[in-house]
């Protein structure tokens, strides 16, 4: 007997197929078929019982009931089917250009066999998609791919070849055939220089960078450049370290250690691909690894740990530095505002006692400030009605009481000259604060910082032509106008028809310090302003 045929019966010598037969593992079979005359037992009585052999070769013939394989294919095996796999095949073309002859494709030309290798059936060969502008032709007997026009139209284009068997074509397989576009290319990368030297420590820990030479802490830096670019650079260039993992190299061309080394000396090779069409060039590397602390400016080694310690300590003086600057300059602000309230100040009392001229020989300035009326030290409370300057006086003209050792300022300017001009001031300073000096003349009390005023019972014009005239308010005033007039005074200085204003100098001097602000004050305070 043999595995996979049987008798149909003892007495019916037809042979049977007991199971599969498979073609690819058995092609042919040899059986041995034997005859006997008598039942299994023997003859009854014990007679002589006597047999014959003979020899049957079976040959397995193949069906028809496999599609075709694209070659290479992976074989697998799913119960009693078996199916070849293809993972399809690549290639590439020149933007523009139109290649010559039959297209190389990896892993091989387009080829596929039938799958039943016992007939071996022909096969055809056609595209079924991605060939809609007819840039490519197949032949139908070969699978050979070739192109009818250039390309067009950058980036990969997926070809979708179809094999059939020429008898049956219900038999039929599918592969992709992927094409890349790149530009045409006439000279591969080659490395700017022969062969490259480089130097790194024993001690420098995975990652660091190769240097160029032993007293320097410049990293070596690999470069291939490409003719077929005007500056040489390449895009497309990708660097490769070849036979060895204990270094890498950067997109850069930075060359680092991967693995910890002995001092001594490595010989690396270096790949320079453009990644665009596949075209490349080698040059040799020479590492020198040094004993640890060999590296660097004077014989010392700097490692990342060390390098990023200086990094952490430059920013925390960076910090601190920042925050000292800050303060300096708060308090110079706050030194310069107070600064501008002295300035404003100081102009408005030199607009009041003769402008750049300065003070006057023989006359005197007080700042006794505005003082309540029942304030028994204030200097004087009599308030005349009517004070002669010179040889004129002015009718209904009163004014507070000045101390006897104050004498007459006599301006003969318009009242508003008097008072200072704000735009002297600093823009700078007006910028800092809304709080700058704005003169008013008005019969009402503002308690407003930042105002330098003179409060009078009537409004004034400052645009008016008026004088002003500071008398004293004791009984001697008369004298002390004679005084500060001085002798060359005519009348003509003081014309009857020109209104004056009478104010004490206590008075301007009160609008100087801002003590006459407070809100406490009654009517009686204004009492002590003068009378237009």
């Amino acid at each position: 007997s043999q595995t996979g045929f049987k008798l149909q019966g003892s007495n019916t010598p037809n042979i049977l197929v007991q199971s599969v037969l498979d073609y690819d593992t058995i092609k042919s079979v040899s059986l041995t078929l034997y005859a006997q005359d008598t039942p299994p037992g023997g003859a009854p009585g014990g007679g002589p019982s006597y047999t014959a052999s003979a020899s049957i070769l079976v040959t397995i013939q193949d069906v028809d009931n496999r599609p075709p394989w694209f070659q290479p294919c992976t074989l697998t095996v799913v119960g009693t089917a078996k199916i070849c796999v293809s993972h399809g095949y690549s290639g590439q073309v020149n933007l523009t250009v139109q290649e010559v002859g039959a297209l190389s494709l990896q892993p091989g030309p387009v080829y596929a066999i039938d799958g039943d290798s016992g007939l071996n059936v022909e096969i055809t060969y056609s595209f079924l998609s991605g060939n809609a502008a007819g840039t490519f032709e197949i032949n139908a007997n070969t699978g050979n791919i070739t192109m009818t026009k250039p390309v067009d139209v950058p980036g990969p284009l997926v070809l979708t070849v179809l094999a059939t068997q020429k008898v049956d074509s219900d038999k039929f397989a599918t592969a992709t055939v992927t094409l890349e576009v790149v530009k045409k290319s006439l000279n591969p990368p080659q490395f700017t220089q022969p062969e490259y030297e480089g130097f790194i420590s024993a001690d420098a820990g995975q990652g660091s960078m190769v240097l160029e030479g032993k007293g320097s802490t410049t990293p070596l830096r690999v470069l291939a450049t490409d003719k077929d670019y005007a500056d040489g650079v390449n895009p497309d260039v990708r660097y490769e370290v070849l036979g060895t993992t204990d270094f890498s190299v950067t997109p850069q061309g930075y060359v680092l250690l991967a693995k910890d080394l002995s001092p001594g000396t490595v010989t690396i090779e270096l790949k320079a691909v453009d990644s665009s069409n596949e075209e490349s060039s080698t040059a040799p590397l020479v590492v020198e690894v040094t004993p640890g602390g060999a590296l660097g400016p004077g014989g010392d080694g700097y490692s990342v740990v060390d390098m990023a310690a200086l990094g952490v300590s430059l920013a925390v003086l960076l910090v601190v530095c920042m925050v000292v600057i800050g303060l300096l300059v708060f308090h110079l602000q706050k030194g310069k505002a107070a600064w501008r309230k002295l300035s404003e100040a100081s102009i408005f009392r030199s607009s009041l006692v003769g402008g750049s001229g300065g003070a006057k020989e023989g006359v005197q300035y007080t700042n006794e400030g505005f003082h309540k009326d029942d304030d028994a030290s204030s200097t004087g409370s009599h308030v005349p009605d009517e004070v002669d300057v010179g040889r004129g006086s002015v009718p209904g003209a009163r004014a507070v009481e000045l101390p006897k050792e104050e004498v007459v300022l006599r301006a003969s300017a318009p009242l508003h000259a008097l008072l200072p001009d704000s735009s002297s001031l600093d823009g700078s300073d007006r910028a800092d604060s809304e709080r700058e000096v704005k003169p008013i003349l008005t019969k009402e009390r503002r308690v407003e910082e930042g105002y330098k005023s003179v409060w009078f019972k009537e409004d004034i014009d400052p645009n008016a032509k008026e004088e002003v005239v500071i008398i004293p308010d004791n009984g001697e005033r008369e004298g002390d106008e004679e005084e500060s007039l001085g002798s060359g005074a005519e009348e003509d200085d003081l014309p009857r028809s020109t209104p004056k204003v009478f104010f004490t100098n206590a008075d301007v001097d009160s609008g100087l310090e801002g003590q006459s602000n407070q809100e406490s004050d009654d009517d009686d305070d204004e009492s002590q302003t003068a009378d237009l």
